[in-house]
């Protein structure tokens, strides 16, 4: 339970910008245990999320929904996407593109991503604003919780494309570690509002298979995946979720 405790204070350190104090073995704790993804997943979704009970029009929702997301997560997530975007758009060999991967320097390419994954969270987000509090509620962590889901397979599947930050996550976790990730996500689904079931099932899923794109992406472009790739498929998953679970909402 203890070190359950530690790994949870080591992934709120991971994944937000609150003061939790975590040590090394935090960190340590953190890095053994993938289902602390989805749970810190719970704890940004509820939080970011609470806006919608605010009572104001929905593209004020969405602004504040926006804000109070990048403030709480901070921009190491939303930078990993960027890198993807600009390995994305660079010609050469898989040398070339972890190359770009590593430069800090933003291009083109990452920009354009970086800039379309933001239009799309707020417009999936402006779509669900005025459905009511709790439902938006709902969305959102089940779409928050997917994405951290979606960081666990890729770290759980994937082998290191390089040493670095995200190499000491992807390099301890194995194919085992991702099961209890998927059992603590299932709270997410649970207890839906009349009619959101389906929607909620289908907003989890999202991120999983964001993850499995990235994860196929990376071993066939790159030999392995890094921790910027860990952030896009947090994005990108986040991104999509929303906009997935509100379109089975409206279709069932």
């Amino acid at each position: 339970m203890r070190a359950a405790g530690r790994a949870i204070r080591g992934a709120i350190g991971f994944l937000t910008r609150i003061p939790v104090g975590g040590t090394e073995a935090d960190w340590a704790a953190f890095r053994r245990r993938a289902y602390s993804l989805p749970l810190v997943g719970f704890l940004i979704g509820g939080l970011a999320g609470s806006v919608f009970f605010l009572p104001v029009q929905p593209p004020t929702l969405v602004a504040a929904y926006l804000v109070g997301l990048y403030l709480l997560t901070g921009v190491t997530h939303a930078d990993g996407l960027a890198d993807l975007g600009d390995a994305l758009a660079v010609h050469g060999d898989a040398d070339r593109k972890r190359e770009v991967l590593k430069d800090s320097a933003t291009g083109v390419g990452g920009t354009l991503l970086l800039g379309v994954t933001l239009f799309v969270v707020a417009l999936g987000a402006l779509s669900f604003a005025g459905i009511g509090p709790w439902r938006a509620l709902r969305l959102v962590v089940a779409a928050e919780v997917g994405a951290k889901l979606g960081m666990a397979l890729v770290a759980c599947y994937g082998r290191p494309a390089h040493e670095g930050l995200g190499s000491q996550l992807v390099g301890e976790l194995t194919h085992r570690s991702f099961a209890p990730a998927v059992v603590v996500s299932l709270p997410a689904i649970a207890a839906a509002p009349n009619g959101l079931a389906p929607a909620l099932v289908a907003t989890l899923a999202t991120g999983p298979a964001v993850g499995l794109a990235v994860l196929t992406w990376g071993h066939r472009t790159l030999g392995g995946v890094s921790g910027d790739l860990l952030g896009a498929t947090n994005e990108i998953g986040r991104a999509l979720a929303l906009h997935v679970g509100v379109s089975v909402w409206i279709l069932t």
